[in-house]
Order: structure tokens, then sequence, then C-alpha cells
């Protein structure tokens, strides 16, 4: 961290120019003379992070005003890129002679889409430790659903002062964006395995769910105990056949939608009654009397390992759905709640 007394006036110049950014910057550097430019460069190159407080009163010895946020920056790299983008090759040897003036290179992508695939209770209990302005400035990056759902994670007091900011930000400039984005990357992803889990959650889902209903509950109880880490994840895949009165009246009807009456028929032999009407409640009226007629037949003769296979085709259709993002599962949807 560079001391603000120990900066010379050419440095100091070069950290405002680096905190105006670059079309601002820019457009002043073209009223700079090649010596006065070669001593901006010879300064940003020693030139390291700037408090906000130090840069406050570099501005005011400048007697100048600058956008809120813009300080904490790698001086150098901005000023390199700054004036690579306003003057030509020709114009940087000729302010630099021998020496060899390379352009910066880019910086880590944005992190936005990494923080939308954490927990929101986990993103949310980050921000309710930071300023308001910070949490509105984060959540404005994320997408409207992502968001949603870190807001829901978080007390009334602190969303309410989070919205009420998001409703009267204005452009957030680009340096205050990096400042944060650098903050979460070392706060919040630094803290959270890269290891994508998803194959081990679905891998462990397709185990359980071929165990009959208080078999599952047994060992997902038996998993918490022991806090086994991603057990959401596993959660939001497990269906049984036997949780299809869960589903909502619309996520059945799109499910047997896509189904043949040969299927659900095989499928709801031996079934309790309430399972059974859940099912012919979200079949068209045709196909239900279709269905009713067979089952009144009664199941002799049916083979209950057939029985069986038509459920778990069922199960993992739902699943399949919910994963394609048509509708939520009982599981996830117990859990938001």
């Amino acid at each position: 961290m560079t001391a603000l007394t120990t900066l010379t006036r050419p440095q100091k110049a070069a950290a405002i120019l680096v905190a105006m950014g670059k079309p601002s910057a820019s457009r002043l550097l073209k009223f700079f003379k090649q010596e006065e430019l070669k001593a901006l460069i010879e300064g940003a190159r020693l030139l390291r992070t700037i408090p906000q407080s130090d840069l406050e009163r570099i501005v005011a010895e400048f007697e100048a005003e600058f956008t809120e946020g813009a300080g904490l920056l790698d001086s150098a790299d901005r000023m390199d890129i700054i004036l690579n983008e306003s003057l030509s090759p020709e114009e940087m040897s000729a302010i630099m002679g021998d020496k060899k003036f390379e352009v910066a290179p880019e910086g880590p992508p944005p992190i936005w889409p990494d923080l939308e695939k954490l927990e929101p209770a986990r993103l949310g209990a980050f921000l309710t430790g930071e300023h308001a302005q910070t949490a509105a400035m984060v959540l404005s990056k994320l997408s409207p659903q992502a968001a949603a759902n870190v807001l829901l994670a978080m007390a009334k007091p602190m969303r309410s002062e989070i919205i009420k900011r998001m409703v009267t930000m204005a452009t957030i400039p680009e340096a205050a964006t990096k400042i944060v984005e650098n903050q979460l990357r070392s706060s919040v992803l630094s803290q959270t395995s890269t290891k994508d889990t998803s194959a081990g959650q679905a891998r462990v889902a397709s185990v359980l769910n071929e165990m009959d209903k208080p078999q599952l509950e047994e060992v997902m109880h038996d998993l918490e105990a022991v806090g086994t880490p991603d057990l959401d994840g596993v959660r939001s895949r497990l269906f049984a056949f036997d949780d299809l009165p869960l589903l909502t009246q619309k996520a059945r009807v799109l499910l047997f939608d896509g189904l043949s009456t040969e299927l659900v028929t095989l499928a709801l032999r031996g079934a309790p009654p309430a399972l059974t009407e859940s099912v012919l409640s979200a079949i068209g009226a045709r196909s239900r009397r279709m269905i009713e007629s067979e089952l009144g037949q009664g199941s002799e003769g049916i083979a209950l390992a057939d029985i069986m296979a038509a459920r778990k085709t069922i199960s993992v259709a739902t699943i399949r759905l919910s994963r394609e993002g048509a509708f939520e599962l009982p599981a996830t949807q117990n859990a938001a709640a």
C-alpha cells in the first residue's frame, strides 16, 4: 500500500487519472507534453494501492471532483491500459525511448456467474455483514432470480434497506465494480470449493431414488446427523412415485401429458386411492375413463416388478422435467419454505 506522504506530484496526478477512468483520462492525456507523459508513466510504475481516504486528500489538493468509490486500484496496470488506448505505438515509443511498453494483461473474468451458483443463504449471510450500498451493488449485478433468492434469505430490515438503495442506484463506476469483485473473490469465492459436486450429488440421488420411501428418509436423516455436505443438492434430485400428490396440479398435468395411458395404468395398479386420484385428476376425461376401466378389472396376473418399473419410469420423468426447469420437486419446495 502506497503512503500518501511518499507520493510525488506525478504519482498523485497518475492516481487521479486512474480514478477518473479511461474515457475522461484519455481526453486529458491529449493535452500533456511528452516529458509530462513520461513523468506520469514513470510515476505510475511505482504506484500501488491507494486507500480511498488518501485519494480524497489528493483530489482535494488538485481541487477536482471524482466519482465515489474509485481509489483502490492497481494504478500501474490501469495507467498502462489508459495510455495504450489513448496513444499510438509510435507516440508511446517516442515518449518511452528504448523502454518496452507492454499492454497490461487482462484481469480475471467477472465473478457474477460464479456468485449465482452459491447457496442464496451463504451469499446473503456474507452481504449482511457488508454495507447496504455494497450489497445493493452486488445484487444489481446478479440475475433477477438469483438476486431475489438472496434477498429472501436475508432479514427483513436489511432486505428493505438494500432494495431501497437498488431503486436509487445510478450507474456504477467500473473502478468501484472491480474493487467489490476483488473483495468477493478473496472473501467469498476463495472459501468455496471450486470443485463441481453436481455429478456426485446426482450419483447419490440416483442410488437413494432406488430405495423405498421409509428407507430413503432414514438414510437422509443419518446423512444429516453426520453433517454430510451438499445435501441440499442431493435432496433437490430426490423423488419417489409416492410423492406425486405433493406436486402442484400444474406440474402433474405437464408430467402426465407426456406419458402413455398404458404406462400410467400399470403404475397405478395397487396404488392408494389418494395417490390414484391425484394422478387421474391431472389427466383428460377420456384417458381417465380408460384408465379407471382398466384398474377396475384388477391386477391379477400382472407382475409386481412390472408395476414397480412403471412407477420408476414416471419418477425418472418427473426428475428430468424438474432438472429442465419445468417445475420444482417437492423436496426443493420444502427446502425453500
